[in-house]
């Protein structure tokens, strides 16, 4: 039986591919399964895990909730099983990149965002059509959309359902970075290794903070950052050490 969700690990960067090619990796329950296995190990692996990539094999990141297991009646494990999955993955303590190219609808684009940064090619297509099917999100996108983007313009990505190429995602936030298609996996790896080279810890208490303060007034997010705030990091006197020897060295 083919895996599909593959893990490949390489230089502290632990990815994660979807990988129902065949299917445009259409989101059904077994890939759910596999994924949740994956996050829950990684959340135990900091000290070897510094990065995770999100991305989809074949032609493109994921065509959405696969309507076929809508139709027909999926057997969650639990309820609401798949917004509990994303919601782990976008808690997980390394920071995540969700990786876009080709299609990237509704239930895709809800997994996307659970994604510290969104790397989306230039042919990337990305919507949100719960309204063509008359659904209505409950894996995040009424709460993630909004955060990147703002609350007007996620209404009228809502109400309308139309695509967004990669080159507008970036201009309207909703993707962080958009890159030739040919330089996809080039500017991913580029951008993994501009990452892992700075302090894992660092990434670890910056991203608690951000996600332990969002929402708070500002007074009570400085309060929080000062006071809960986890300092110096184990790595702080080696990088401090490392920098001081270079700069000595090149005077």
């Amino acid at each position: 039986m083919s895996q599909l969700v593959l893990r490949t690990d390489r230089d502290g960067c632990a990815t994660l591919t979807l990988n129902r090619p065949d299917k445009l990796n259409a989101l059904n329950v077994e890939v759910f399964v596999e994924l949740d296995a994956h996050v829950r190990a990684l959340a135990t692996e900091t000290e070897t895990v510094g990065l995770v990539i999100l991305r989809g094999a074949g032609r493109c990141f994921s065509a959405g909730h696969d309507l076929g297991d809508i139709s027909t009646g999926e057997k969650l494990p639990e309820p609401f099983y798949q917004s509990k999955v994303i919601e782990r993955l976008a808690n997980l303590p390394q920071p995540v990149i969700s990786a876009v190219h080709g299609h990237c609808y509704t239930g895709a684009l809800e997994l996307a965002l659970a994604g510290d940064i969104i790397l989306a090619a230039e042919g990337a297509k990305m919507a949100d059509t719960h309204a063509k099917w008359a659904l209505t999100p409950v894996w995040g996108m009424s709460q993630r959309l909004p955060r990147r983007v703002g609350t007007y313009r996620a209404r009228e990505l809502m109400f309308t359902c139309r695509t967004v190429g990669g080159r507008e995602a970036a201009e309207i936030g909703l993707a962080d970075i958009c890159v030739p298609d040919a330089e996809f996996d080039a500017r991913l790896d580029a951008l993994a290794a501009q990452i892992l080279a700075n302090s894992w810890f660092s990434h670890r208490a910056n991203k608690r903070l951000l996600r332990e303060t969002d929402g708070m007034t500002q007074s009570e997010g400085l309060a929080h950052e000062i006071f809960r705030g986890e300092g110096r990091g184990p790595d702080m006197q080696a990088r401090i050490a490392g920098f001081s020897n270079k700069t000595v060295k090149q005077s």
